[in-house]
């Protein structure tokens, strides 16, 4: 798999933290970032289908009882 580097500015709290995680759990930071990013996509991808849902026209629960 080709990686990439990705160089970003955090609060140095947040660096600690991170930090401290990493090594009581015995994590690699390089996945331990990499997992945070795929989290993030995953909960924004998952909230735009909540909307897309939010949108779509409801029926009554007796005409899809009916259905069944």
């Amino acid at each position: 798999m080709k990686q990439s580097v990705i160089t970003a500015r955090v609060d140095q709290r947040i660096k600690k933290l991170a930090d401290q995680v990493c090594a009581s759990k015995g994590l690699i930071m390089a996945r331990f970032i990499e997992d945070a990013i795929l989290d993030k996509i995953e909960e924004l991808t998952d909230a735009s289908e909540v909307q897309k849902l939010r949108r779509e026209p409801t029926r009554p629960l007796s005409e899809i009882l009916k259905e069944l």
